[in-house]
């Protein structure tokens, strides 16, 4: 295929799907390698960018996908309903950072190490399509594991889970710590 009509049939994939696509089908579609697909689409959100257009592509992981640049969002909440805003309490960001490091987890394993219930944050969590259930622990009683997705990498802006900050060993204290006193007040109630 001819590299504009591959560039104009990628850019109208997209655009239309509006979620991200895995580059092995978009390549596919195309009749490219991966390579070569991954080239074209580097070149495509350069010339985005070069011609300062209101939308660019983010990759994720091995998708990518079409999204207005987060510069031009005041423009777009005078126009269209302002999006559902979720609020991350400590608890939601504490459980979420343990499914993130230790993915794929059973809600026992987050459990155990919280020290708490976690039913309620894995329940918010999935609502909020921060994580998802991604298969089942061969273990009795086959388990649910949960993992995050793509939605995860784009609200917190990394483009894969090996992009997470490390965490030190006072972190991982104060984690502990602030389950303890989580522990704690629910005992005093």
């Amino acid at each position: 295929m001819e590299k504009n009509k591959a560039k104009a049939v990628l850019e109208a994939i997209l655009f239309t799907m509006g979620d991200s696509v895995e580059i092995d089908r978009l390549a596919a579609v195309i009749e490219e390698d991966k390579d070569t697909t991954r080239k074209l689409l580097e070149e495509m959100a350069a010339e985005y960018q070069k011609e300062d257009r209101g939308i660019g592509l983010t990759t994720l992981d091995h998708a990518v996908q079409m999204c207005t640049k987060s510069e031009l969002y005041e423009y777009l909440i005078k126009i269209a309903k302002t999006p559902k805003k979720f609020v991350l309490t400590d608890t939601l960001l504490e459980t979420l950072s343990i499914i993130a490091y230790k993915q794929p987890i059973t809600r026992l394993e987050i459990e155990k190490v919280r020290g708490v219930s976690c039913d309620h944050a894995v329940n918010r969590l999935l609502e909020f399509d921060l994580i998802s259930e991604v298969g089942r622990l061969d273990a009795p009683g086959r388990p649910l594991l949960f993992g995050t997705t793509e939605q995860f990498l784009r609200s917190f802006g990394v483009k894969s889970i090996d992009d997470l900050p490390e965490l030190s060993a006072v972190q991982i204290e104060e984690f502990k710590q602030q389950a303890e006193s989580e522990v704690e007040m629910q005992l005093d109630i």
